[in-house]
């Protein structure tokens, strides 16, 4: 079977054409340094502040189709693009730029008792294709991190943001091109129909690895369709344990912040568990609580037992609820009867994102994080803080779920595999 990199470059789809001009600007960037990336970000910021009106002009087109085809609010604010936003980006392109480039560093290294010096170093992916939905301001993050990593970018944004994208990608090509690095380092892949989303799926040879960002279907297809290795970023659906040892004061604030303070996005919790020796006192302050920020709780028999004279909005819980992730002012919740009952209970509904606990027991912290199995564990604070700014990584790709290669907040490192380069003085193997 011929190979992909070896097949012939006429006659192909506009998606392999696109990844072959790809992989070879990959290996233009790979081995430049951080200067010359660098001063390509910066041109890139500059052009985003320089053509706002162009962009926007180009969203205005996605959010009328948007309005015509009756998308909900939610999703066209996370579409809208306006002045103030573009800036935004733009300098998010700029702390970007910031970030130590990860490119070249030494992992580990070490003489060898031969005399031989090992050294792993961190070398870019390659080309990266990054499937997305909605949100414009993906297409810009996204290009960057792999800019700044030394890799080259295939992105595949929804039919939704076509015009948006178009417009931005138009903007950061004639940005880097400026700038003197290939343009083809970013490219949005042509189509707007599933087959170019399949393409680049079985583009495996040319694309080094995928990454999903999205909804549930979304992640689900690429994982299960792609014959390119995938780096999964998962959903999630976050849980707030609250412990029979925990200060109820801040359980409630922990609660709310981690419902509340922005429901819409994967690391907003989705699921409280109380243990019953602290319920009675609880759950009435945290259902009043939950109805001040306008939740609405899908809860199991023993907490809606504890709910006459609240002002929340209370439903009975299906076993639907402990599975999803409203991303909306919903949360489901439960009793449980011990620590170990709460892990049993994540393990079961956890999609892998971040749990937290709530406890002044030093002993419970540390049996909850030895036996939850999540990216991230957090006690006794709002499953809020899995994300990269927060982390102090600077800005992210994604939060990855799976295990391998990559887990949690995927900044500039995670963008990077190793390589081993083995230095030696005539040496040879007896």
């Amino acid at each position: 079977m011929t190979s992909p990199l070896s097949a012939p470059y006429d006659n192909l789809s506009p998606v392999v054409q696109a990844a072959y001009r790809a992989r070879a600007a990959a290996a233009e960037i790979a081995p430049l340094p951080r200067a010359v990336k660098d001063d390509a970000l910066l041109a890139v910021a500059d052009a985003l502040e320089v053509r706002t009106k162009d962009v926007v002009e180009a969203n205005a087109e996605d959010i009328a189709k948007a309005r015509a085809a009756g998308t909900s609010e939610s999703i066209i604010d996370r579409l809208t693009l306006t002045p103030e936003r573009v800036r935004a980006i733009a300098s998010d392109v700029r702390d970007v730029v910031a970030l130590p480039d990860p490119v070249g560093e030494v992992v580990r290294g070490s003489t060898l008792p031969n005399g031989i010096d090992l050294r792993q170093v961190r070398v870019p992916l390659g080309v990266v294709g990054i499937i997305y939905e909605a949100r414009p301001n993906v297409t810009v993050d996204a290009a960057a991190l792999c800019l700044k990593s030394g890799n080259a970018v295939l992105l595949r944004g929804s039919s939704s943001a076509y015009a948006s994208n178009t417009a931005l990608v138009r903007v950061l090509r004639d940005a880097v091109g400026g700038a003197g690095l290939p343009a083809d380092a970013i490219q949005l892949v042509p189509g707007e129909s599933r087959d170019s989303v399949r393409e680049l799926m079985r583009a495996r040879g040319l694309v080094d690895v995928l990454i999903p960002r999205g909804g549930a279907s979304l992640i689900r297809t690429v994982v299960e369709e792609s014959t390119v290795p995938v780096i999964e970023t998962g959903t999630g659906n976050c849980h707030v344990y609250v412990d029979a040892q925990a200060d109820l004061d801040m359980a409630v604030e922990i609660l709310i912040n981690s419902k509340a303070q922005r429901p819409s996005v994967c690391n907003a919790a989705e699921t409280l568990l109380v243990h019953q020796d602290i319920a009675e006192a609880f759950v009435p302050r945290a259902l009043d609580a939950l109805a001040e920020a306008g939740v609405t709780v899908h809860a199991d028999e023993r907490i809606l037992a504890h709910a006459d004279g609240s002002k929340a909005t209370v439903v009975p819980a299906t076993a639907e609820d402990w599975e999803t992730e409203y991303l909306s002012y919903d949360i489901a919740a439960a009793v449980v009867d011990s620590l170990d009952k709460a892990v049993e209970h994540i393990r079961l509904w956890t999609s892998g994102h971040t749990e937290a606990i709530v406890t002044t027991s030093q002993q419970a912290a540390r049996r909850f994080t030895q036996l939850v199995d999540s990216t991230t564990v957090a006690v006794n604070a709002s499953t809020r803080f899995t994300d990269g700014g927060q982390f102090g990584f600077g800005a992210e790709i994604g939060i990855s779920t799976q295990k391998l290669h990559a887990r949690g907040p995927m900044g500039l490192p995670e963008l990077t595999s190793t390589k081993y380069i083995v230095t030696g003085d005539g040496h040879i193997r007896g």
